[in-house]
């Protein structure tokens, strides 16, 4: 396996990051996860706009657009594979042991893991702990992902590949890595970016292709939607047939399965939309 680090590419086992580099010692860093299918990539240039927005907000330095491409190319092209997760981290760099930056520059680390194609549906459940909307990181998708990890754990103890949760005012928010739709009347709606998720690269092309209303949503609406569908980078569009114990359509919903299909022909269509 080659892996892209900091300007150059270099073999997995002998790849080394600083132990004082500030996205290991306190989280300070960014990342984006991206598909790769056969060496293609898809949505990158969305994915270089939102890297460039969670940079600002934590106060790095803009990543250069051409350098990360470059990397991603240089990447793909040493690590062929029919499915990949690419997954670009670009930290604070070389730091002192607490929270204040060093002066080195930030790390850019490139790499590529095969994957495979997720379930057409799954299961979900909610979690206790919540999304706080005003943080700081609320909507960043920064290396800190500890609470993830947490949340994710409990979900595959119960049979679930994702957790949900609500943010500190009870509304429903997101999944651990995912965002979340639910069809209520036949139409379907997902909370807005104002509720503290992720502005979704999967979610921001699902609501523009299928009219998708963003609504702020209890938590208790997934007792009572007709359907529940998640989306992700590596998910797509995927049914939800179980939450919190509740039975759930899951791929013969009709409002999903036609996401699903508009998801599937659009992307396939264009693969930088």
């Amino acid at each position: 396996m080659r892996i892209w680090l900091d300007g150059e590419l270099r073999d997995a086992d002998s790849a080394r990051v600083s132990v004082f580099d500030h996205g290991l010692t306190v989280g300070d860093g960014i990342f984006e996860t991206v598909k790769a299918v056969d060496g293609q990539t898809f949505a990158l240039t969305r994915h270089l706009d939102r890297l460039t927005r969670s940079a600002r907000s934590l106060g790095l330095p803009d990543p250069d657009h051409d350098e990360v491409r470059r990397a991603c190319a240089a990447v793909l092209d040493a690590n062929p594979m029919p499915l990949g997760r690419l997954r670009i981290t670009y930290t604070g760099g070389h730091g002192p042991l607490g929270s204040d930056r060093g002066e080195h520059g930030p790390t850019l680390l490139v790499a590529l893991g095969e994957t495979t194609r997720r379930p057409d549906s799954t299961a979900v459940i909610t979690v206790p702990w919540t999304r706080n909307e005003r943080g700081a990181l609320a909507g960043v998708k920064s290396t800190s992902y500890a609470e993830n990890v947490i949340a994710l754990a409990r979900a595959h103890e119960q049979g679930a590949s994702e957790a949900l949760f609500a943010n500190t005012v009870g509304q429903l928010c997101e999944g651990t890595g995912s965002n979340v739709f639910v069809v209520l009347d036949g139409e379907v709606h997902t909370p807005p970016l104002a509720s503290g998720c992720l502005a979704g690269i999967t979610r921001a092309l699902t609501v523009e292709w299928t009219g998708a209303q963003e609504t702020d949503l209890p938590l208790d609406v997934l007792e009572r939607a007709e359907e529940v569908f998640l989306t992700s980078t590596l998910r797509d569009v995927q049914a939800v047939h179980r939450a919190d114990g509740r039975e759930l359509p899951g791929v013969q919903g009709p409002v999903t399965a036609k996401a699903m299909r508009i998801f599937e022909e659009r992307s396939r269509q264009n693969p930088n939309p």
